[in-house]
């Protein structure tokens, strides 16, 4: 049974925490590569072209970290979501005044 007083004690929480923080990292680098850098979505059978998929995914990480060390982002996440923000306003007003006739005009609700 641990006792605060007890050195052996105190050494193996440290080492857990310390486990336990190296787990962590483990984890949140393999969920940046499957979710910002899509290193599972590849559509090619060639073994050299899933090389190149692979490779290009981790470079993607290693540019992402690079970015986040030096506070250019904030959160590899946050910059995925927010990424074709402009590209998406871009196209609805361009093409939304032609698509009137798409969406009707809302009349107000009738009490029958």
């Amino acid at each position: 049974m641990y006792q605060p007083n007890d050195e052996i004690g105190s050494l193996l929480i440290v080492l857990l925490s310390s486990s336990s923080d190296q787990h962590w990292q483990i984890e949140q680098y393999h969920r940046t590569l499957k979710q910002v850098c899509h290193i599972e979505h590849f559509q090619v059978r060639q073994p050299t072209a899933i090389r190149n998929h692979l490779f290009a995914a981790i470079c993607g990480y290693v540019q992402l970290q690079r970015l986040q060390a030096t506070d250019v982002i904030r959160n590899c996440y946050r910059l995925q979501r927010e990424l074709f923000n402009e590209v998406i306003a871009t196209f609805i007003q361009a093409f939304a005044p032609n698509l009137g006739h798409l969406n009707p005009q809302f009349q107000p609700p009738v009490n029958a």
